[in-house]
């Protein structure tokens, strides 16, 4: 799910932002940018972003928004080397534009401590609550997108529990047409024979068990009323819901081997469709 945002807090001494932007992605996928004094204390930050977001593309800038008085330098093999870059890539794919001053001085650890200048001792404790401020208002960002994704899923589900009640109604039906259908090919096949009534009528349950979808409607019936009840869930139910997902698709492709009924097969045709849709949405869903 997409989401931003960012939170300022004082960190040993400097004052901090935190910036954070997240896309969807299936995964949890992190993209981390942090000054160098903060890159001891980067496997704490990676524990906790993975503790705040489950699944999305998770972009975490985090940078000094002030500099300690006489202590900013330029490091110029960094600068010279971003500048490069930045020309190879508009030579590359022929992109317009200026490396300006105020382009480059953006990257990260442009600037630096001067030579035999100490950087300030940060421990995890002091950037935490900046990182879980800005965590929390991006996650509100998610949560209102997840709502309306949650929307959008639970109509899907309507539909295919639709879809399968039209299809409990034809069933008793159809059994009946395979009944008649079956006896009817026995008779024309023995003609002027004597048959066997009760070995037709033995046939006949067996067939009518290896059609029988009361089963299979059971379970997706109850699959769909267990996807509902996540989408009532304040956590992130992403996961499970691609589960049920699955096991919906299971479902429906053993109702649809089991037809053996145009009408049947037509919904289930339906029901793929719906549930493909569903999926494209949890793509999105943490």
């Amino acid at each position: 799910m997409t989401g931003y945002g960012a939170a300022e807090g004082d960190v040993a001494g400097r004052r901090a932002r935190v910036e954070i932007r997240t896309v969807n992605h299936r995964w949890f996928n992190l993209a981390l940018r942090v000054p160098a004094e903060l890159a001891a204390i980067e496997p704490e930050l990676r524990d906790a972003l993975r503790r705040h977001f489950e699944r999305g593309h998770v972009n975490v800038q985090v940078r000094w928004i002030d500099e300690p008085a006489g202590a900013a330098s330029i490091d110029i093999e960094r600068a010279a080397g971003v500048v490069a870059a930045l020309r190879e890539l508009q030579q590359r794919f022929g992109l317009d534009g200026a490396v300006t001053v105020d382009l480059v001085a953006r990257q990260a650890d442009i600037f630096a401590l001067r030579r035999g200048d100490e950087g300030p001792v940060v421990a995890w404790e002091s950037l935490a609550p900046v990182v879980a401020s800005a965590a929390a208002e991006c996650r509100v960002a998610r949560r209102r997108e997840g709502a309306m994704l949650g929307l959008e899923v639970a109509a899907r589900l309507q539909e295919l529990e639709r879809a399968a009640a039209r299809i409990a109604a034809q069933a008793p039906e159809r059994l009946v047409r395979e009944r008649d259908r079956l006896a009817a090919n026995v008779r024309q096949l023995l003609g002027d024979r004597p048959a066997d009534e009760r070995r037709i009528a033995e046939e006949i349950a067996i067939a009518a068990d290896r059609l029988d979808i009361t089963e299979e409607l059971v379970r997706f019936r109850a699959h769909v009323a267990a996807a509902r009840d996540a989408l009532t869930q304040e956590q992130a139910v992403g996961k499970q819901l691609g589960f049920l997902a699955q096991e919906l698709g299971r479902e429906v492709n053993t109702l649809g081997s089991k037809a053996n009924d145009a009408l049947i097969a037509h919904e289930v045709v339906l029901m793929k469709a719906e549930l493909e849709k569903v999926r494209e949405q949890l793509e999105n869903l943490e």
